[in-house]
């Protein structure tokens, strides 16, 4: 039990002492009281909910030709995610043997990364719909495809690349042999082990 002591000393010098009493605050109710309240805005306080990436997956139903969705090349950027946080990216689909695009390595940094060559994208994408090359509906796409070696960390960063830029279209896809040799071909080039 909590007591407040606010008795003072005696009077004034030379005359009688005036005997004060001494006034006892109790301050347990008060104690009371905020625990009361501590626990009340504890119950009626709404935890924040954890935010979770919305995805949608494909269904286990095959596809008929006419549902499928057709890219045009020239709104696509193919992005091939690799070890070390390597980027290889390159404008289209690079379906083409005879015919290979150019392939380009970066990171996930702010300037000169992956957020930039997306913002290039979707910036010809426009200019093409401008100059009526391509039509009012097509849309800039991305096609995320990681490697075995790639991390998943990698995956959900692209995926929060496509978020941030405002990207509608994207599709995550598995990697292709003639992808891997895009990769190991641009290694080569650029002196990468």
């Amino acid at each position: 039990m909590a007591e407040l002591d606010t008795s003072s000393g005696g009077g004034k010098k030379g005359g009688p002492k005036a005997k004060k009493l001494s006034t006892r605050v109790d301050l347990t109710p008060m104690v009371d009281l905020g625990f009361l309240l501590i626990t009340f805005f504890i119950f009626t306080t709404t935890m924040q909910k954890p935010k979770t990436l919305d995805l949608s997956m494909p269904t286990d139903e095959k596809v008929k030709k006419d549902d499928e969705t057709k890219l045009k090349a020239s709104t696509v950027l193919t992005a091939l995610l690799s070890k070390d946080n390597r980027i290889y990216y390159y404008y289209g689909i690079g379906d083409d043997p005879m015919n290979p695009p150019k392939v380009e390595v970066t990171t996930f940094k702010n300037k000169g990364g992956i957020r930039d060559a997306v913002i290039q994208l979707k910036k010809n994408v426009r200019e093409k719909q401008q100059t009526s090359e391509l039509l009012a509906t097509d849309q800039a796409s991305v096609i995320i495809k990681p490697d075995t070696n790639s991390s998943y960390e990698d995956v959900v960063n692209m995926l929060d690349e496509m978020t941030i830029n405002s990207v509608k279209v994207y599709a995550i896809v598995d990697i292709t042999a003639q992808d891997r040799s895009f990769i190991s071909l641009t290694e080569q080039a650029n002196g990468v082990q």
